[in-house]
């Protein structure tokens, strides 16, 4: 079973992106924290990572790079999720895999976690 760790600090985003992909066969776990982040990485390494671009005042493409650039790390596939119009531009310079534009569909948001994770 996949395992998918999102990163989001919105509840209702958050419960709906776990219900989906859950519905869809994938084991998730969810923090809402940069520093629990790291731990969650350490502790159960995942095959992707869905990262809200602004995570309680943490910047998402700062924590993506910080991923990215980390030996043991940086393979874990990262999409950036956000509503911000730059967030190709942000995805882009912080070497994050992929990137999703909120409000995104579910289609959308399955067809990214299958690209990421097969």
């Amino acid at each position: 079973m996949k395992r998918v760790l999102i990163a989001e600090d919105d509840r209702s985003i958050l419960d709906v992106v776990k219900i989906i992909l859950e519905g869809e066969g994938y084991l998730i776990e969810s923090t809402d924290n940069e520093g629990r982040f790291f731990r969650k990485i350490e502790n159960n390494r995942p095959d992707l990572v869905l990262l809200d671009i602004r995570l309680n005042g943490h910047d998402g493409g700062k924590i993506a790079k910080k991923l990215k650039n980390k030996e043991g790390t940086k393979m874990i596939p990262v999409v950036l999720m956000s509503a911000n119009h730059e967030i190709k531009l942000i995805a882009d310079s912080s070497n994050a895999d992929g990137f999703l534009v909120k409000p995104f569909n579910i289609e959308e948001l399955i067809d990214v976690v299958k690209k990421y994770t097969n």
